[in-house]
């Protein structure tokens, strides 16, 4: 009896794809276009978290679009959304991360902004001597000083450049305490496993705690970028948050929490 001949492969592969819709076959666009379910999640630098807390809440109110968000380093989210991570709008520290991720095909560059200029400051924990100065810390009173990863973390970058700058980095290598992202670094010194933490103002400027402001001259700016990693409906409504965040509120609070809005002066 003659076997019936197989199938071609051409309409293999149709078949294949067309039970393989659901996980998306074949589609490989820029961003992830997911079903709209009414929320977000976007991707942002751990300097944010307190002031987009706020945010996501009230743009939920006006909207009734749920925000999710995810906070890390610059870098390890940058990581993240190049190797496909499900986010809808990422919010770096930095832009060279943002620039990254719209090279890598990941992001839509037409959306690409810079929203803030981040600050650094010297934090120490309770019973602890806070350094009146960066120079400071080149003495022995100050055992452990946590920064963020500089090779991931924009903040932990800026706080190097700083040391450097001032002329002590030499002299504290030694000393240094790495955390993963800037909240992290805060979490080390408050924890008391360092004497001094170079953390970013938006993390303690709404608390009773006493920082000192380092010179933004001791470093390079901390630009930082969004841009819109999704398309569709979630798309949109990233484009939605993006827009709020430069809205008169989300100025207000971004102000509030310390930061300076390009092109303006920052209000600390």
């Amino acid at each position: 009896m003659r076997r019936p001949c197989p199938p071609p492969r051409a309409a293999i592969a149709a078949l294949i794809c067309a039970l393989s819709l659901v996980a998306g076959c074949g589609d490989d666009d820029t961003a992830t276009s997911r079903a709209d379910d009414g929320t977000i999640t976007v991707a942002a630098a751990s300097d944010l978290r307190f002031a987009f807390e706020e945010l996501g809440g009230l743009f939920t109110t006006e909207t009734g679009v749920e925000v999710t968000f995810s906070f890390g380093s610059s870098g390890q989210l940058r990581e993240q959304i190049i190797n496909g991570a499900p986010f809808d709008l990422f919010a770096a520290a930095n832009v060279e991360f943002v620039d990254a991720v719209i090279d890598a095909g990941r992001g839509d560059a037409d959306t690409r902004a810079n929203y803030a200029i981040g600050r650094i400051v010297l934090w120490s924990p309770p019973g602890v001597d806070l350094p009146t100065s960066i120079e400071e810390l080149s003495g022995p009173r100050h055992r452990r000083i946590a920064i963020a990863n500089p090779t991931h973390a924009p903040y932990g970058l800026a706080a190097e450049q700083a040391l450097q700058t001032a002329g002590v980095l030499d002299a504290v290598r030694d000393r240094l305490v790495f955390g993963e992202n800037i909240s992290d670094t805060l979490r080390i010194a408050q924890s008391g496993n360092a004497d001094v933490g170079i953390v970013a103002l938006s993390l303690v400027i709404t608390s009773d705690d006493p920082y000192v402001l380092l010179d933004e001259d001791l470093h390079e700016p901390l630009r930082q970028a969004l841009v819109v990693t999704s398309t569709g409906t979630r798309g949109d409504d990233a484009r939605r948050f993006a827009a709020f965040l430069a809205s008169p509120t989300g100025r207000e609070v971004m102000v509030r929490y310390g930061f300076a809005l390009p092109g303006e002066e920052l209000p600390v």
